[in-house]
């Protein structure tokens, strides 16, 4: 299973997390779009103290779960996250050095 998988698209990822999520009953009722977003925001705050505490194992742990939150979230919305990701790449080649940013 683990070979097949690296093979997944963006979307395929989103649709395979997602889809796991149903399973497990966390789109039992309407999701609350706000508590969605600040469980990623704890997946990177879990990474924070995971990094601060030296233990990598744990990072790379709470990384993934951030990204199976974040694929979660665009299967269910319907959010063509590959797309997007695309639309914002191109965006982001067209700014400016550092965005006219000095940091």
């Amino acid at each position: 299973m683990t070979k097949e998988l690296r093979t997944l698209t963006l979307d395929e990822w989103a649709s395979l997390c997602h889809n796991i999520a149903v399973e497990k009953g966390f789109w039992d009722e309407k999701r609350n779009l706000g508590e969605a977003l600040m469980l990623i925001v704890t997946e990177l705050a879990e990474a924070m103290e995971s990094y601060r505490v030296q233990d990598g194992a744990n990072f790379k742990e709470e990384i993934a779960d951030t990204f199976i939150r974040l694929f979660d979230l665009c299967g269910g919305l319907k959010i063509d996250i590959a797309q997007e990701i695309i639309k914002k790449t191109e965006k982001n080649k067209n700014r400016p050095y550092k965005h006219g940013k000095i940091c």
